[in-house]
């Protein structure tokens, strides 16, 4: 079923729909969670990784579009999600999704999608709708599912056209967890599951949760860390009585701009302190607007697990993970700033470091999941600097 003009004549068997801001009305077979819900429609490029995507807080109220048309093949399963929050309301695929073929599923992706309340498309041209996003920009949408087909178009559309979008919008207070948490888990294993991180004599990484995805913490654990998560709203004075030897910033969703009203001005006071930070993603953002840069909204964004990215120092290139819809404008970078990474896709600012200052962020996410390992040693180099 393919992109099609607003009221068309409903196919028979659609039981599923996409109702653009335009207009424009996608039919296709529902499934998953039974309803309706409105966020922005986005592409994600990635081959694997769908579970860990729908549960990556990053992607709050959006629906993601998958450019692969095999989705749900391997099922679902508790360990491949990356958290319990907020996160995607529901996907749009290609090819009906089918009985899962992996030894590690405990359950259909059809089921768990249902479970988890997120609402599925299928039988979509999923490169004419991706093509749109990349022309048009990522459009405002409302999906739907009923298994009896009885949609209020109209009011699909009116519920698209006034919801205000995701510029200005803070999302990050939304996801972040309520209350401080000691990070215990540790690093995943075939046949193994996720170990316990041990903390004893190990530099300690306060991490602030915008949205952040388990897999950061992890890895941190990995690379040497004992870590403390806290919430979005902490207050310096909270920070800063835990005693960090580093501070972390971590993913999340929504306008930078909006979020960092409050996170800014605590990363300002924690570089005018000199407290080592990485960030990643938002946190990158958040970081470049506390040195003085500006963010701006993107046409349609970044997603997906194989997006190169040059790193100035020595020009190696590295392959990776990213899901972010707005960046740092590089034109308005100040001198304080050295830019460290570029996308080889559109030239986009994708790290950078204060000088003077042990504070980097790349705006990509170097703990993949889903997505590659080249950046891993990000991790190894915040902590190295903690000793």
């Amino acid at each position: 079923m393919a992109l099609s003009a607003l009221s068309p004549a409903q196919p028979k068997g659609a039981t599923g729909v996409l109702v653009l801001a335009d207009g424009t009305v996608v039919w296709g077979k529902g499934f998953g969670a039974v309803g309706s819900a409105v966020g922005e429609v986005c592409f994600n490029t990635a081959m694997t990784g769908y579970q860990e995507a729908l549960t990556d807080p990053s992607y709050a109220a959006q629906i993601i579009t998958f450019t692969f048309p095999h989705i749900g093949n391997v099922g679902a399963n508790a360990e491949d999600v990356e958290s319990n929050v907020e996160a995607a309301v529901g996907c749009v695929v290609r090819e009906e999704v089918t009985c899962h073929s992996s030894f590690r599923a405990e359950r259909e992706f059809a089921e768990w999608m249902q479970a988890a309340g997120k609402i599925g498309l299928s039988g979509i041209d999923t490169r004419a709708l991706t093509r749109r996003i990349r022309l048009g920009g990522a459009p405002n949408a409302v999906i739907a599912h009923d298994p009896k087909g009885k949609f209020d178009i109209p009011a699909l559309l009116k519920r698209a056209q006034e919801w205000p979008g995701l510029e200005g919008m803070d999302l990050a207070k939304r996801v972040s967890r309520e209350q401080q948490e000691e990070w215990g888990g540790g690093y995943w294993e075939l046949g193994k599951g996720y170990g316990r991180a041990a903390w004893d004599g190990k530099p300690h990484v306060v991490a602030i949760d915008y949205g952040s995805k388990d897999n950061i913490f992890r890895n941190l654990a990995k690379a040497g860390a004992r870590v403390t998560v806290v919430p979005a709203q902490t207050s310096l004075e909270d920070v800063l009585a835990l005693k960090p030897d580093g501070v972390f910033l971590s993913n999340g969703p929504g306008d930078p701009a909006a979020t960092g009203e409050y996170a800014v001005p605590t990363i300002k006071a924690l570089l005018d302190r000199d407290v080592p930070i990485f960030g990643i993603c938002l946190g990158h953002q958040m970081l470049g607007l506390a040195a003085g840069a500006q963010t701006t909204k993107m046409n349609q964004g970044h997603r997906g697990a194989n997006h190169p990215v040059k790193r100035l120092a020595d020009g190696v290139v590295e392959i990776t993970s990213m899901n972010h819809g707005f960046a740092i404008n590089r034109s308005t970078l100040p001198d304080t700033v050295e830019e460290t990474h570029v996308s080889l896709f559109d030239g986009s600012n994708c790290g950078l470091a204060i000088k003077g200052k042990k504070a980097f962020g790349v705006q990509y996410h170097p703990e993949a999941s889903p997505g590659p390992h080249d950046s891993y040693y990000l991790f190894e180099k915040f902590v190295g600097m903690l000793g």
